[in-house]
């Protein structure tokens, strides 16, 4: 399965594209689309950071077909796919959404987004708004 229209708008909207290296909100040096392993002072251009994007998010979608163990349709794999671009596999693969999700309960599951909104030990508006958007999704049904 691939990340649908929705899921991939939700993920630039909240990544951002920005080409010059940042840090992020735990101090990792960031560029494009959220993309981990930029050193202070990187710049890239709109194709490298597209490029970024299209192996991010191959390397997200890869991980939640792994780790998912139930059906899933369009919108709830594309706000999972949103997650683990955000978070990382490690973190659902620990999570209580995984294991709710996998035991079956996909309202308790859903429910667990609005868990991860926390950033250097404070609540995030930016993460709150972000799960609330992937809870959105994943209960969103597809037509």
């Amino acid at each position: 399965m691939k990340t649908n229209a929705a899921g991939l708008a939700l993920i630039e909207q909240f990544e951002g594209d920005k080409l010059q290296a940042y840090q992020d909100g735990n101090g990792i040096w960031t560029i494009g689309y959220g993309h981990v392993g930029a050193h202070k002072g990187e710049y890239e251009t709109q194709a490298q950071a597209e490029a970024d994007l299209c192996a991010d998010l191959g390397t997200a979608e890869a991980a939640v077909t792994r780790l998912v163990q139930v059906p899933l349709n369009e919108n709830q794999f594309s706000a999972l796919v949103s997650f683990v671009y955000n978070e990382g596999s490690g973190r659902l693969q620990s999570s209580t959404l995984l294991k709710c999700l996998n035991a079956g309960s996909y309202s308790l599951a859903a429910q667990q987004f609005l868990v991860w909104d926390i950033i250097a030990g404070q609540v995030s508006e930016g993460l709150e708004r972000r799960r609330f958007a992937e809870m959105t999704l994943f209960l969103e049904p597809v037509t």
